[in-house]
């Protein structure tokens, strides 16, 4: 099974992702006399996908990029869930795709006639410039003669009666209660011999491959493992206080590029934002109609499409893919997140302007509950590094994922660089929180706990307190997902029950804050819209001042 599909329209993007794949992993491997890279990619959809925002954003791309190994199948059978389509749904889906630059072979009524349908695929093969949409008008409930063509075939029980009356249709057996005719069953079990077959000649080519292209072999069976190379991480930078204020976006598109040259089959893009996520690969162009070797990908402005053709290429194997976009945005985006977190699709997701530390953008660029709402969801880890080293370590948390989507959540604005030499190392964010900083052999009073850009905040809170007598533990907890993760042990290390007087400081909704401050503890977070004015007037604004953490901490 290649994918999981449900939400309609995403199967059709994941195989945009998947028809992508094939397109790249071809141009960088095969080698004259060597094609190992060389499959279609075959969509079956129906016109509830078709209506789909998501299917017009893949579907557009596609087309685009002439991605002629892509066919997909237009179940054109007219019935939703209501009722018949032309309730809500009048499209010339055949004009439509033409738009986009696709080949439409429309079969008509010829959905049973399996002639047809061998020669519209062969003609779609023929096409190697175009993707193609082959339209066949379908009828549901085929063969049951009450139910056939109406809504109730969408998902309603047939009933004993209509079972019979239909498998009377087809010349079954009636009373049979499960019957597969041993003529079907013959037929499909001569997949398993031709599998076989087809595996065979793939893995003889390959040894004739791997003969003459070791190293690219080698590096093919690496990505298809989902392996990283030896020293993967050799040559990410290392930051210092002395390099002043960076943003973390800024440092990840360091920390990418560094990653991207040992990796060779890391590949991504944004959505028409990589100079403000900073995700642009410096060595490599953006892929083209005809140039699929690049590993840029230009996704234009259409988020969902983005993220759940990302899990294609993902899936697709061979590849470690990421996408990108501003974080507010990942409302477009989030069905596509979800159904990679249902699978555990390893994908990586970059998304910075992390907080109203956007600034004049105002309450509809700046996330709120995005944070929340992210770490609600399953099986996906959210890291909202606070400095530059963190983000390091988040990126490196990410790229060892192999079992789920990781969102890397990272500023807008500079933030300074912590001192490693006094403070705890940021390689506790691999283990999701980490004391940062306290005085040695002093049970803390008070623990304060932040991520991303309000850990500075809190550390100079921890002077001021200590001025007063009041000694404070620092705690950085960039991911819960990773800390929930930990021993018992560690977690109490960190956040002693010993210890009930606890303060969190987050420039996001206060929900889920309750898991780690406890019910003696408080939250300094955002519970309503942001605001258009600079960064630190809005951040003064909603409470996020030295002032403000001191007198809470010290209230508790």
């Amino acid at each position: 099974m290649e994918t999981t599909t449900g939400p309609l329209g995403q199967g059709f993007a994941v195989g945009v992702g998947m028809a992508l794949a094939e397109a790249h992993l071809a141009a960088v491997y095969n080698k004259p006399g060597h094609k190992i890279i060389d499959h279609h990619t075959y969509v079956i959809c129906g016109d509830g996908d078709l209506m789909e925002g998501v299917s017009h954003e893949a579907a557009s791309l596609a087309g685009h990029l002439g991605l002629g190994k892509l066919i997909c199948f237009y179940d054109d059978n007219h019935i939703t869930i209501e009722g018949v389509t032309e309730l809500a749904y009048s499209d010339d889906a055949g004009k439509r795709f033409e738009a986009y630059g696709w080949q439409v072979i429309n079969l008509g009524e010829k959905a049973n006639d399996l002639q047809a349908i061998e020669k519209a695929v062969l003609e779609a093969k023929e096409d190697q410039d175009k993707p193609s949409l082959i339209i066949v008008r379908t009828h549901i409930g085929y063969g049951a003669p009450n139910m056939q063509d109406t809504s109730d075939a969408h998902g309603a029980p047939l009933g004993e009666e209509e079972i019979k009356l239909t498998k009377k249709f087809y010349g079954w057996p009636e009373e049979e209660k499960f019957l597969v005719p041993e003529k079907a069953l013959a037929h499909t079990r001569q997949a398993v011999a031709r599998g076989e077959k087809a595996e065979a000649a793939w893995d003889k080519r390959f040894a004739a491959f791997k003969k003459s292209f070791p190293d690219a072999a080698a590096q093919l069976e690496m990505s298809l493992s989902h392996d990283l190379p030896r020293n993967w991480d050799a040559d990410i930078p290392v930051f210092k206080p002395e390099d002043g204020s960076l943003a973390t976006r800024a440092v990840g598109g360091k920390v990418l590029n560094a990653i991207a040259k040992k990796v060779p089959y890391i590949i991504g893009g944004s959505a028409d934002l990589s100079p403000s996520t900073r995700t642009l690969l410096s060595d490599s162009g953006y892929i083209a109609r005809g140039d699929y070797g690049q590993r840029n990908i230009a996704w234009g402005v259409r988020e969902f499409g983005m993220c759940a053709a990302t899990s294609g290429l993902t899936l697709h194997g061979g590849l470690r893919a990421f996408a990108s976009t501003f974080y507010v945005f990942t409302d477009y985006a989030r069905p596509a997140i979800r159904l990679a977190a249902i699978m555990g699709v390893p994908a990586i997701y970059v998304m910075t302007h992390d907080s109203i530390g956007v600034g004049e953008d105002g309450p509809t660029h700046q996330p709120v509950e995005h944070l929340a709402s992210l770490r609600a969801m399953p099986n996906l880890c959210a890291i909202r590094p606070a400095d530059a080293n963190e983000t390091v370590y988040a990126w490196r948390a990410a790229l060892l994922r192999k079992d789920g989507p990781t969102v890397l959540v990272l500023t807008r604005q500079g933030l300074p660089v912590l001192d490693q030499s006094k403070l705890g190392g940021a390689e506790g964010v691999l283990k999701g929180g980490y004391i940062l900083s306290e005085e040695e052999g002093a049970q803390p009073d008070v623990i304060l706990i932040a991520s991303g850009s309000e850990v500075p905040l809190i550390l100079a809170a921890q002077e001021k307190l200590k001025e007063g007598g009041i000694q404070a533990r620092v705690v950085s907890l960039p991911s819960w997902e990773l800390f929930r993760a930990q021993s018992a042990e560690y977690k109490e290390l960190v956040l002693p029950d010993a210890v009930r007087k606890r303060l969190a400081v987050e420039a996001g909704a206060s929900m889920g804050w309750q898991e780690w401050v406890g019910d003696q503890g408080q939250v300094i977070g955002i519970d309503r819209f942001g605001a258009s004015a600079p960064a630190k007037t809005v951040f003064a604004k909603y409470g996020f001042t030295v002032e403000n953490i001191v007198a809470k901490a010290k209230a508790l």
